[in-house]
């Protein structure tokens, strides 16, 4: 008899393939979305709650999730020089590069001039709101306000404290069956991703519509611009260094992209990365490490954003930034941006303290950035996304804790 691995298959049909797939659900949401939102507008405003309720959903497995792969990580190493020295490389490449990227805003909209647009038909929506934002800010609050923060800092410290634990086998043990049923979880409740991507399309179309962007197309345009330039040249090229191949890995994360962009999340694809990051070849401790971090602390696309919109404002007002201040806001973006992913509308209050730190653009100018923001949070979320992958791919590999596998990674239905 046989074995059941040697009895041949029915082959399946090319459309069982593509209806069973996730993917498909996905593209098939965000084109209804995109429907109901320009024809149904009124209708298509109510779907926000999907959208919302499928992201919070989503945000009860991040802070278990980063804690569980951070513990494990660190634990799972034993060597507690080879954390430190990863973390710190980490540290060092995030810093870098967000680096690069706030330089990259500030030169592309310093010469393309997104600002220098026809201000009629912006309204300003509560200004002294944000005035008060920046007065208020206090990191000590920042840090309060940012769950991921807090869980990636009490997950540092219960994974070094495992190394020194008598029974620390047994503990992971415990440990790796706890992330091994959260995981489990959050694969059935992705099976949801396409309801969530429908709900936050069809509302973003609805509530804003199409006509809402003439007057700040210019700044959309520029912005897309210049994160596919810091993804396909300068993330593209630290790849090619690694003899891999981005475009290649955007491929194979497709799905994982897809469902970013109709959430305007990148947390909500957050735990599916980190299991295509393993079974393309990354070390699971490696994983565990860089990815939870790289979502506080390698946020491209948001250092991107952040430079582009000073920059923006400045010109919107005919506002002269000399080559100092341009520097100065750079090293208050370096700062401020990190963890600004994690507290929601810190972007905001990012860019009021850093407009109110240089005293020279009006902090009232970010109303002109609220009927496009929600916009460009797909850029971002999309950029910090394939960022944080990247990281993880360099981190690997200057560790020796990378498998190349036997044929190129594709996608995983």
């Amino acid at each position: 008899m046989k074995p059941i691995d040697d009895i041949p298959q029915p082959k399946q049909s090319l459309l069982f393939r593509i209806t069973t797939n996730l993917t498909f659900w996905v593209l098939i949401a965000i084109l209804a979305g995109i429907l109901l939102g320009h024809f149904y507008p009124a209708t298509a405003v109510k779907m926000e709650i999907i959208g919302t309720w499928f992201v919070k959903v989503i945000k009860v497995f991040i802070a278990p999730i980063i804690f569980l792969t951070i513990v494990l990580g660190i634990a799972g190493m034993g060597d507690l020089k080879k954390v430190g020295r990863i973390g710190l490389k980490s540290l060092i490449y995030f810093e870098v590069v967000t680096t690069f990227a706030l330089a990259i805003g500030v030169t592309v909209a310093y010469f393309m001039e997104p600002g220098k647009i026809d201000k009629a038909g912006l309204n300003m929506q509560n200004p002294s709101k944000y005035t008060q934002d920046a007065k208020a800010f206090s990191w000590l609050q920042f840090f309060l306000d940012n769950i991921t923060l807090q869980v990636l800092l009490a997950a540092i410290i219960v994974g070094v404290a495992l190394n020194y634990y008598k029974k620390r086998e047994q503990a992971i043990g415990v440990l790796y069956t706890c992330s091994k049923y959260v995981f489990l979880a959050l694969k059935w409740v992705m099976y949801l991703a396409p309801l969530g991507t429908f709900g936050g399309m069809a509302f973003t179309v609805g509530k804003f519509g199409l006509h809402t962007l003439i007057p700040l197309g210019k700044l959309m345009l520029t912005v897309y611009i210049t994160m596919a330039i810091f993804i396909f040249v300068v993330l593209g090229s630290i790849m090619k260094y690694y003899k891999q191949n981005i475009f290649t890995f955007i491929k194979y994360i497709r799905a994982e992209l897809l469902i970013v962009l109709g959430t305007s999340s990148s947390e909500s694809a957050l735990p599916n990365l980190m299991e295509k990051l393993e079974k393309m070849g990354c070390s699971k401790s490696v994983v565990g490490l860089v990815v939870p971090t790289g979502y506080s602390f390698n946020l491209d696309g948001t250092s991107i954003y952040l430079s582009m919109a000073v920059i923006f404002l400045a010109q919107l007002y005919n506002v002269h930034l000399t080559f100092g201040e341009i520097v100065t806001v750079i090293g208050l973006l370096m700062l401020t941006s990190k963890g600004a992913a994690g507290v929601t509308g810190s972007g905001f209050i990012v860019l009021a303290s850093t407009l109110t730190a240089i005293h020279k653009i009006p902090v009232e100018g970010l109303a002109f950035l609220l009927g496009v923001d929600k916009f460009m949070s797909e850029a971002r979320a999309i950029t910090n996304f394939i960022g944080n992958g990247v990281a993880t791919i360099v981190i690997s590999k200057s560790e020796g804790e990378f498998v190349d596998v036997d044929k190129p990674i594709v996608e995983a239905d």
